[in-house]
């Protein structure tokens, strides 16, 4: 039986009617599968419409809304009817209609721990930036450049006084990228509109770092928190971060004959399984062994009151640096390649996936030789 398409109005308000297509018998909805009759086209044309303008805009919206009825009808009863080209041109239409941002939703709902997070917190502002509506037909190189923009210059989440830091933006924009170039392999977007896009540029960040003797001077020095400075110790001496250290367990220890103690662990971070060597002074700091259960560290916590400490005791050991526990990671790669062990050992005992992550530190040495050069000054 053919399906009949009529071209129907519906008052609404403003003194216009509200354009649809009426189906008889009814077909099913293209997204429940249930059978209705009717389908609204976002358009609509004046009541009593007098002046040009107004004339004109009816003319012009009753043409095209004539042309969707014939199509819709065609499509039904005669699909044959339509090329390959017209049929991918309506699937490119029908795509170009959905909600980027929801699909950018459903990208991040896919992340797993740390990294679902920062897909969150860049969803959070993409939702904010386009109030959560936006078509994929309606992204272009614009748009992108203006949410760049956007994110360089709102203010963070976290505190309404600071504007969000530049490397978060890089993060967050990157996210945006990702989308991009996942939405044109699912040919959502027609062009791989993420390789014209130019990235946020990466801040230099400053990476503050302890001395061999200021590493020395603070293992003299005593600290209101004992648990705390041997941590801390610990991560000089391993690389290790707050989170790792901090869930560290002794069944993840391991002694093997004639080549030392290792320690066995997936970073919090990066979810990577490592297996790391650690000297035997590391070792030292690690106290009586108890179940394989039982934490290394039990009972260390971040928290305001614990960075106390650890200011006070950085300063009682005169050091006058901001040194915040991540420092030590900082230290311990520093101090690695400062006494010759090469990048890539260094970038593989931290745990980075990518050597450039490292390379930072490289760069760290090579300022400090510079300082150290200058020092010498002769009166010449």
């Amino acid at each position: 039986m053919a399906i009949k398409v009529k071209l129907r109005e519906k008052k609404i308000s403003g003194n216009r009617q509200s354009l649809y297509l009426d189906f008889y018998p009814a077909i099913p909805h293209p997204e429940t599968g249930e059978p209705t009759r009717r389908e609204f086209l976002g358009m609509y044309i004046f009541d009593n419409a007098k002046n040009p303008f107004n004339k004109q805009h009816n003319k012009e919206t009753l043409q095209l809304a004539e042309q969707i009825r014939q199509k819709r009808e065609n499509h039904l009863n005669k699909p044959e009817i339509y090329t390959g080209y017209e049929k991918e041109q309506l699937k490119i239409k029908e795509q170009g209609e959905q909600n980027f941002v929801t699909y950018f939703k459903s990208l991040a709902d896919k992340r797993k721990a740390s990294n679902h997070d920062n897909w969150i917190s860049a969803y959070n502002y993409l939702e904010t930036f386009t109030k959560g509506n936006l078509k994929f037909a309606d992204i272009n190189e614009k748009f992108c450049n203006e949410f760049k923009e956007y994110l360089l210059a709102t203010k963070s989440t976290k505190s309404s006084k600071t504007t969000l830091a530049q490397n978060s933006a890089v993060s967050y924009f990157n996210k945006l990228k990702a989308t991009l170039k996942q939405a044109y392999k699912d040919g959502y977007l027609t062009t791989d509109l993420n390789t014209k896009i130019e990235p946020i540029k990466q801040a230099e960040t400053q990476r503050n770092f302890l001395t061999i003797e200021e590493l020395n001077s603070l293992v003299k020095t005593e600290c209101n928190n004992p648990l705390l400075k041997r941590a801390a110790l610990f991560s000089a001496l391993t690389g290790l971060r707050f989170s790792d250290i901090k869930n560290l367990v002794w069944g993840e220890l391991e002694y093997i004959e004639n080549n030392g103690y290792f320690i066995q662990f997936k970073q919090q971070k990066t979810k990577g399984v490592e297996m790391m060597p650690i000297s035997e002074q590391a070792y030292s700091l690690l106290g009586e062994r108890k179940e394989p259960t039982d934490k290394i560290f039990e009972g260390l916590t971040y928290s305001a009151y614990e960075n106390k400490h650890l200011y006070q005791w950085i300063g009682a050991a005169g050091i006058t640096k901001n040194i915040t526990f991540h420092c030590f990671r900082h230290t311990f790669a520093t101090l690695q390649l400062s006494n010759g062990t090469d990048i890539y050992t260094v970038s593989k005992m931290l745990g980075h996936r990518e050597l450039k992550t490292t390379q930072v530190y490289a760069k760290i040495i090579d300022k400090t030789k510079r300082e150290a050069a200058d020092k010498i000054q002769l009166d010449l």
